[in-house]
């Protein structure tokens, strides 16, 4: 089993007055706090809707305690209003691509685990993920993934770099035009500044970690001394990390359901947001929060799965939602379909189409093999299905990836999502975007469904003058136009 390096110098400068920005006395302290009044929550709520920085905890603390049918319904609903004045109406989707199985960390609660001895273990090379983002990008019609591997030496920084550029190579002609993977983000262990450069110059889009637990005692029990993930410190500093890469889209998350106090989990993100803020001035491009599942190999208390329940579930969205406006929501396939309608007004992402065997894209299609998957999935409906229903609710597909090739990122995308320029680019994209794949992989009653919207949404564009301008409409218009006739990857 590897060790654990010591790698104090990464994070020693980091620290104030040898302590780490999680200050876990301060954070329990602030759910200990008495109940909030109402006129406290509602002007929460309103520092929140101006979209200027990351909350308090204490502020995040306050929404988290009120049980209030009706005051948590006013917070459900400024969640909501955060979305559409950050982001408007769309949401992004994309697919994980589990590239590998291998690891050398034994976490108590994944599948993955080097302890799982049932586990069957695979890495795919560079043709197989070939296949796969074939699959993706002309069967299915993704724009964006995420690549996953486990922590391990065969799969470190150069290993993903090639994948990467393999996987950025790929176009596959579709019924009308093209398929190809725009945008490639990675989810991957933590990594040396050196090999996060590696990444940097490959073309990485966010780099995703989650701290899993933010509470140090559990994390220590969850994973066992001697493996690289048993260094709390090591993960927690990544993304500073990542800034001194040059990398400056980076990804936060935490595993809900580890820790029977989820609202801590809460605050760790809070807390960690507002970290990135005060030391890069640029907080995290997205935040996920996903809950525990069922994976075999494991050897967590049945108990764990039942630490959120759904109603708790939609309150840590809304309140990440509000405490965190700028950023990016991720809600994923773990939930099912009826827990992603309750709270998909509050997220701008969520996968779809997923799959999380080892290959499982581009061979056997349809495959779910139990001894491949590092966890169970909740929402396995197709591509087609999901944008169906997004329409039905009215939510605008957007398969954007232009903003990260534009240089809309860091700083730059951090001030344009604050101050609500983002979502006109966005808006304009989605359009275009939702028109392409409409175009090239939707059945019948999706396609029907995409027209009447992108017809709602060009009505909108046309109509908000003060926001787009003749110029711009016209633009608009020759792009869509383009688009119809196969043209590709037209955006602003």
């Amino acid at each position: 089993m590897q060790t654990v390096a010591v790698n104090a110098d990464t994070y020693a400068d980091y620290l104030r007055g040898g302590k780490d920005f999680i200050d876990d006395a301060a954070l329990k302290a602030a759910l200990a706090a008495p109940a909030p009044t109402a006129g406290r929550v509602r002007a929460i709520l309103a520092r929140s809707l101006a979209v200027s920085e990351a909350l308090p905890p204490e502020d995040a603390a306050a929404l988290l305690a009120v049980e209030d049918p009706g005051l948590l319904e006013e917070i459900f609903q400024a969640a909501r209003d955060v979305k559409r004045k950050v982001y408007d109406n769309r949401v992004i989707t994309f697919a994980p691509l589990y590239a590998s199985n291998f690891c050398v960390n034994n976490c108590l609660y994944c599948g993955f685990r080097t302890g799982n001895a049932g586990a069957v273990r695979r890495k795919l090379t560079l043709p197989e993920i070939k296949a796969e983002a074939e699959a993706l990008a002309g069967r299915i019609g993704h724009k964006r993934i995420i690549f996953v591997t486990g922590e391990h030496p065969a799969t470190g920084a150069q290993y993903i770099a090639e994948a990467m550029r393999t996987i950025y190579d790929v176009k596959v002609p579709t019924r009308k035009g093209y398929g190809q993977i725009r945008r490639v983000n990675v989810n991957a262990a933590p990594m040396s500044v050196e090999d996060l450069k590696v990444l940097k110059t490959a073309g990485i889009g966010t780099y995703q970690v989650f701290q899993e637990t933010y509470d140090r005692e559990l994390y220590a029990r969850l994973h066992p001394g001697g493996t690289p993930k048993a260094d709390y410190r090591w993960r927690l500093y990544v993304m500073h990390r990542a800034f001194k890469a040059g990398i400056d889209d980076v990804a936060l998350g935490a595993l809900f359901g580890l820790n029977p106090d989820w609202k801590f989990e809460v605050l760790g993100l809070v807390a960690h947001a507002r970290e990135l803020e005060a030391r890069f001035g640029i907080g995290p491009h997205t935040i996920s929060f996903p809950r525990l599942e069922n994976a075999d190999g494991t050897s967590l208390p049945a108990d764990s799965l039942k630490n959120v329940s759904d109603a708790d579930f939609k309150k840590l969205v809304a309140v990440l939602r509000l405490a965190v406006p700028y950023a990016g929501m991720i809600v994923t396939a773990r939930e099912r379909p009826e827990t992603i309608r309750e709270v998909i007004g509050m997220c701008t992402q969520r996968d779809a189409s997923t799959r999380i065997g080892i290959g499982a894209y581009s061979e056997r299609a349809g495959a779910q093999e139990a001894e491949k998957q590092q966890f169970i999935l909740g929402d396995t409906r197709s591509l087609d299905e999901v944008i169906g229903e997004l329409a039905d609710l009215g939510h605008i597909t957007s398969f954007c990836t232009s903003g990260y090739r534009c240089g809309r990122t860091g700083d730059h995308i951090m001030k344009l999502l604050k101050s609500g320029h983002e979502s006109r680019f966005c808006k304009l994209n989605a359009v275009l975007t939702f028109r392409e794949w409409l175009d090239d992989f939707a059945s019948d009653a999706t396609k029907a469904k995409g027209e009447a919207l992108i017809k709602k949404e060009t009505g909108e564009i046309r109509a908000r003058s003060a926001h787009f301008p003749p110029e711009t409409v016209k633009m608009l218009e020759a792009y869509y136009d383009r688009i119809e006739k196969g043209e590709r990857d037209l955006c602003f």
